[in-house]
């Protein structure tokens, strides 16, 4: 398989990954509160990557750790309990949807941070985009008046971490290879999230039935969402460019959806044009 058809493959292979990951966080928190779910995402993950990457942790030049550490931060342990948070509040299609700015927030920060040259038709992807996703907010916010659309910032801001996230990957842990890069960044990870978890009071239910049945789901959205994504992820940055790879959110909110729909979920019209806009927004952004 060439690298252009591989790119795709690891694109559609992460789409359903990651688009399945909303609703594992919704079933999650039948039995989890956020900072628990978090965690505990972050320790399964970690688990599995250790003890198939321990042996590439020496590969990281010493130089290099203070990279995995900021890209561990940005990239998963910020993430991983704003959109556990902002589910408490929100549909999973909703924060998948808003999740797909992660692109346009990507161009932003390389132009501003990482020297990276823009058209104007990726600007006016960027407005597009912005127009959108305040169109989807507000009248969510109208026409669900039970969930609390202010957490969609949460979902925001994971996003600008995402972007973070990857232009710094493609700027200096390029020659690394993907597994060394998930393992060191969770190596780093592991400690703090079991300080969460046990300062969560996670002890105290464990022994229910429904924690336990959420933890199954999200030993699934650790080991293969965050894990296995992960490495997946990091080989297409390296093959790729920061805008393509963070593209797969054009297909996320796709996958996502279809699983919001079989859990009762439904946007309303309005909801799916400003969906729509910011898949157009991240279209143009994204065109070199």
């Amino acid at each position: 398989m060439n690298s252009k058809h591989t790119k795709w493959f690891f694109l559609l292979v992460l789409a359903l990954i990651w688009g399945s990951s909303f609703i594992l966080i919704k079933r999650g928190l039948v039995g989890l509160t956020p900072f628990q779910l978090g965690s505990l995402r972050i320790i399964f993950a970690a688990v599995f990557l250790l003890a198939i990457g321990f042996k590439t942790l020496p590969n990281i030049p010493q130089g290099k750790w203070k990279y995995i550490v900021i890209t561990s931060l940005f990239g998963t342990f910020v993430p991983a309990f704003l959109f556990s948070i902002a589910q408490t509040q929100m549909d999973s299609s909703v924060s998948a949807i808003l999740n797909s700015l992660t692109p346009l927030n990507t161009l932003i920060l390389g132009v501003l941070a990482f020297e990276l040259n823009f058209k104007r038709s990726q600007l006016f992807g960027v407005i597009i985009g912005l127009v959108g996703s305040m169109l989807l907010i507000f009248n969510g916010a109208f026409h669900h008046p039970e969930q609390n659309y202010y957490y969609a910032i949460l979902v925001i801001i994971a996003s600008i971490c995402y972007a973070i996230n990857v232009n710094l990957i493609k700027k200096y842990l390029s020659d690394l290879s993907p597994l060394t890069i998930s393992t060191g960044n969770f190596a780093v990870m592991l400690l703090p999230a079991c300080l969460i978890l046990y300062l969560s009071g996670f002890s105290d239910v464990l022994v229910l039935e429904k924690t336990q049945h959420s933890i199954l789901f999200i030993i699934i959205l650790g080991v293969v969402g965050t894990g296995i994504a992960n490495i997946i992820f990091f080989k297409l940055i390296q093959i790729s460019s920061p805008v393509f790879a963070t593209s797969v959110t054009y297909l996320i909110p796709i996958v996502a959806f279809f699983w919001g729909l079989l859990d009762n979920e439904m946007l309303t019209p309005i909801q799916f044009l400003g969906a729509f806009i910011i898949l157009i927004g991240v279209y143009l952004s994204s065109k070199k």
